[in-house]
């Protein structure tokens, strides 16, 4: 029988074994105590060696927030929105920890920007700002990977964004309502530092931007949104290691291969 159900700061992954998907409760680096689909504890755990991590959730629409952070916007040379600058990013744009990123050779310069991304809880729309946190489910890093000189020949973000695996996941689902503002995200290339800020110097907030995408969309229940990166973007190359880090949640790591032709 299940003993009890997932509660504030669980760290949930979603991994695949022998073509069947599994859930499961990190209970330590390596070790999960598997779900069975409803939130609720099988009492079984089982290690993670030799099995494939998936995104911690399965969305039906990847938001993305542009210049949410002052300093990022300065360093693009652009002009601080007055409002959140809402872009959205394929589906096949999603990839797992621990994924290989690929990018062909002709589109240029390949850009890492770490984030927090926040995982929609349930159907909502017109949400208040007031009660938005009241929807999100928990928070994961992403690293919304950009051919900068296709997002700048085209003029908007499409193509630029939405490169099969640009938008790594992961590696787990911190179920929490809110994350501390004072909670550090950090970048790193190569295992350097090449971002790093707290989540409070975002220019909007996670419950802010809930309730601007939702007064114009509907957000559905595993939708992601992904608030949006500091100052210290830069290139990545063949072979490169990227990994993005927020406070209680984890390391979010992918290897980066140029395909030529």
């Amino acid at each position: 029988m299940p003993e009890t159900t997932l509660r504030k700061g669980d760290r949930v992954v979603r991994f695949e074994r022998g073509g069947r998907v599994e859930i499961g409760r990190l209970v330590e680096e390596g070790e999960v105590e598997l779900l069975d689909g409803e939130d609720l504890f099988s009492g079984g755990r089982e290690r993670l060696t030799g099995a494939r991590r998936l995104p911690p959730c399965e969305p039906g629409a990847i938001w993305c927030v542009g210049k949410n952070y002052l300093d990022h916007a300065r360093e693009m040379e652009s002009v601080p929105p007055s409002e959140p600058c809402i872009f959205l990013k394929a589906l096949t744009a999603l990839a797992a920890h621990e994924d290989v990123v690929r990018f062909p050779s002709w589109a240029g310069r390949i850009d890492y920007e770490g984030e927090l991304a926040v995982v929609i809880g349930e159907d909502c729309r017109n949400v208040p700002e007031a009660e938005a946190l009241d929807v999100v489910r928990g928070y994961a890093c992403f690293n919304d990977v950009t051919a900068r000189d296709l997002q700048r020949e085209d003029g908007q973000w499409t193509r630029g964004k939405g490169f099969d695996g640009f938008g790594p996941l992961g590696p787990c689902l911190l179920i929490a309502r809110e994350m501390p503002a004072e909670a550090v995200l950090r970048t790193r290339l190569n295992g350097r530092v090449v971002q790093e800020s707290v989540l409070g110097n975002m220019i909007f907030g996670v419950a802010r931007v809930i309730a601007h995408v939702s007064r114009f969309a509907t957000l559905h229940a595993g939708d992601v949104i992904a608030t949006g990166t500091p100052s210290g973007v830069g290139p990545v190359r063949d072979g490169d290691t990227v990994e993005v880090e927020i406070d209680g949640i984890g390391v979010l790591r992918n290897r980066f291969a140029e395909e030529r032709g």
